[in-house]
């Protein structure tokens, strides 16, 4: 038990460590990267778009890297490409530099995110991995929290070039030693039939479904992650109640998950993953009637639903379909959600200046409850 809590603590501090300095970077970063390189904010979120395409195409890979070898090795060659991601990034002069930076991190995402963590756990732990799952969630889930004040500190006090320089030499003094170090190697594979092989006629139905829901929900959270703070401006919030509002998602994460940890770990993962699916579009609705004055429900309900979504995405393959080749199997469901994801941060801003911001409300609240809906057809695919 020991060796297990050391195992999710060190994990939890890597997943926030990787988070805070890749997927939550540009809601801080873009405004003074944009103008210190004279580059449009939409060429640098289509950048970004770029790199969450790259790492959704090298999931697979990255996952089948975790079933063959274990999740050590890939984790902690993840530190190193986030590093090296960061310190170009802090280099960049131009357009080109600040692609070819974006695209190292790209790879650190595939390497190094929830993705290759669950599998980590799924290849230690087996069937037995939810509890472990949800640990490293409830420390991760502090990502944006302490990311986003950190980035911030970081850039008033030295620039946003030293602020990326920051977080790569933290990559190196913390998060390489803690995979290398605290990861035990994974056991052999189990043996079973690989994910490859031409599944089922209810297997592939169920991998479709679960294909959808991943790519709407991801969605959802990458626009979020990127806009957040514009959205809630937009709806009428002052600057400072935006900030404040969009500061409670990772607590609301955190207690939502503290929730499904005490209590809906009893019931089965599709019906948690349904509950969760409905919390973001109660709060549009909510946000889009009321208003600024519902700002901070709107993110509690937010990031309440998304912290419960991210254990449904490591858990639900492992309840349906097992712990073998589980990697390889999360890599193919998540790499058609992180092509959506890709898109989101730059459609979703496209919306949200173009059509306003209860039109983006309504995009993700719709999206989600689509997701919701698929959910639902899961029972009969299982039946």
């Amino acid at each position: 038990m020991k060796r297990r809590a050391l195992v999710v603590g060190a994990l939890g501090l890597t997943q926030t460590l990787a988070w805070a300095s890749s997927y939550y970077l540009p809601a801080v970063l873009a405004d003074p990267v944009c103008a210190s390189l004279g580059v449009s904010r939409d060429w640098f979120f289509a950048i970004f778009s770029a790199a969450l395409l790259l790492s959704g195409l090298l999931g697979p890979v990255a996952g089948r890297a975790v079933d063959r070898r274990g999740g050590r090795d890939v984790l902690t060659l993840s530190n190193l490409v986030f590093a090296a991601g960061l310190l170009l990034l802090a280099a960049a002069s131009g357009l080109v530099s600040l692609a070819v930076a974006w695209g190292m991190l790209g790879v650190g995402m595939a390497l190094g995110l929830y993705d290759q963590a669950f599998a980590t756990l799924a290849g230690l732990y087996r069937q037995r991995a939810r509890g472990a799952i949800t640990g490293i969630t409830l420390i991760a889930g502090f990502a944006s929290t302490v990311g986003w004040p950190v980035t911030t500190l970081l850039t008033q006090q030295i620039g946003w070039r030293g602020a990326c320089i920051g977080w790569a030499l933290l990559h190196l003094a913390i998060g390489l030693p803690l995979n290398r170090l605290a990861l035990p190697p994974t056991p052999p594979p189990e043996r079973a039939a690989d994910p490859r092989e031409a599944p089922t006629g209810a297997q592939m139905r169920a991998m479709l479904i679960l294909g959808w829901v991943f790519a709407a929900t991801l969605f959802v959270s990458a626009a979020m992650a990127a806009h957040l703070p514009r959205l809630l401006l937009a709806m009428g919030a002052t600057p400072a109640a935006a900030v404040a509002a969009a500061s409670l998602i990772g607590p609301a994460q955190v207690a939502a998950r503290l929730v499904e940890f005490a209590v809906l770990r009893h019931i089965s993962p599709l019906a948690a993953a349904r509950i969760a699916t409905l919390l973001h579009p109660l709060g549009a609705l909510l946000l889009a009637g009321l208003g600024a004055p519902l700002a901070a429900g709107f993110a509690i309900a937010h990031g309440a639903g998304n912290g419960m979504l991210t254990i449904a995405k490591g858990v639900l393959p492992l309840s349906l379909f097992g712990a073998a080749g589980y990697g390889l199997r999360t890599g193919l469901l998540s790499a058609p959600a992180r092509i959506l994801q890709s898109a989101a941060p730059l459609l979703f801003g496209l919306i949200l200046d173009g059509a306003g911001p209860r039109a983006a409300l309504a995009l993700s609240g719709g999206l989600s409850l689509c997701a919701c809906a698929a959910l639902l057809a899961i029972r009969k695919v299982q039946s």
